[in-house]
């Protein structure tokens, strides 16, 4: 990739299955050069996770791996840590996800990482953090979803837990990665020295508990699943309309009285006329919004809620999404050249940059998911100063 805030930045990328690589994906997608360490003939889990797989390629591994480079290294061979150590000479940032202690028996724990590199930055994933009576357990998405409280809050009822539709944990855990990552970088400029960021799974969930949390904490309440209405305000979720479901967001009191107004009910009406009220009459609110929403088609009733300034949208499937022309407009589609399959297109880099007077960053050269091993020579080459990384 050409260019890009983390332009310069090397990261050794040891990781596997989806937290560590989306954490390492987010820092290549800045532009930092990421080298990618996979076990030979097999190289990352999801290389073989599927299907669905295209000409043999897992379309997950694709989903988690763009803007990397790959090299094939056993690291419990005198090569592979020899290789290893001159990777860390030259990177800024490692990324692990071994289980607690691994990263160590093979010979790189914090103190030998620190004594090769003292300004390496380390960021360390585990399932339910690297110490406290649970330290050592391995972290699986789903298994944390449930442990971590989030598949009690997701459901159609409180008997009803449900798993988020993606790997959230992980996801989260990469992205909460990548955050003490940068923060890390930063600070070294005025220290001098690298330092070690640890996030886990657990970690990652309770860290978006957002009013959940406080709800248990400050409140005494404990939370449950209860389907596609919002637990604080009223009407807030998923409404059925003549020939299928919208979903609206009446956040404020005088949203409230723009969408009675919009819809002939009585803003005032008993049990109704305050948040606090709707939220404890939430099915009579329901009932009384789908009668009036039952008249209308879909995109009928979508113009009017944007006429009458309500919050409100359908539900898309992936493929709608991917179809649509404002998620093409974000630059949410990335099309790159991969050298088995060809050209594809990729879920493209969530964040854009401006410049102060408005014209867009464009960072060029994006790579695609590499093949296993496709770099190992000229990552040699590099590191043995032949020549500069391609």
């Amino acid at each position: 990739m050409s260019g890009g805030p983390l332009a310069g930045v090397v990261v050794t990328d040891l990781t596997r299955a989806l937290a560590g690589p989306h954490a390492t994906m987010m820092l290549g997608d800045l532009g930092a050069t990421v080298v990618k360490v996979e076990t030979p003939g097999t190289g990352d889990d999801t290389r073989g996770w599927g299907p669905p797989f295209r000409d043999g390629e897992s379309t997950y591994f694709l989903s988690a791996n763009r803007n990397k480079r790959s090299i094939e290294l056993d690291l419990k061979s005198d090569d592979g840590r020899r290789t290893l150590e001159a990777l860390v000479r030259r990177s800024d940032v490692l990324v692990e996800n071994f289980r607690t202690g691994v990263l160590e028996r093979l010979g790189f724990g914090p103190e030998r990482l620190a004594e090769l590199n003292p300004r390496l930055v380390v960021l360390s994933i585990s399932g339910f953090g690297h110490d406290g009576p649970e330290g050592g357990r391995p972290g699986y998405d789903q298994i944390a979803q449930g442990e971590a409280g989030l598949m009690s809050l997701t459901g159609s009822a409180p008997d009803d837990p449900q798993r988020v539709g993606v790997p959230i944990a992980d996801l989260l855990a990469g992205m909460y990665g990548a955050y003490g990552v940068l923060a890390a970088l930063l600070e070294r400029q005025h220290t001098g020295k690298g330092q070690v960021v640890r996030t886990s799974l657990l970690a990652a969930v309770v860290g978006v508990h957002a009013f959940q949390g406080t709800k248990w904490t400050v409140a005494g309440e404990v939370g449950h699943a209860q389907g596609n209405h919002h637990p604080s305000i009223c009407p807030y979720g998923l409404f059925r309309t003549r020939d299928g479901a919208v979903q609206i967001a009446v956040g404020s009191e005088g949203l409230w009285r723009r969408f009675c107004a919009a819809f002939g009910l009585d803003a005032d009406r008993p049990g109704m006329a305050t948040n606090p009220e709707r939220v404890a009459h939430r099915d009579a609110v329901i009932e009384l919004v789908e009668e009036r929403f039952a008249a209308h088609d879909t995109e009928t009733l979508l113009g009017l809620l944007a006429e009458a300034g309500v919050p409100a949208g359908k539900v898309r499937d992936v493929r709608e999404v991917y179809e649509w022309e404002q998620t093409r407009s974000q630059g949410l589609l990335l099309d790159v050249q991969h050298p088995a399959l060809g050209p594809i297109t990729l879920p493209g880099p969530p964040l854009r940059f401006f410049d102060p007077d408005g014209a867009e960053q464009t960072y060029t050269g994006h790579l695609p998911p590499p093949v296993l091993g496709a770099d190992s020579a000229a990552v040699r080459a590099w590191l043995s100063g032949e020549a500069p990384l391609p």
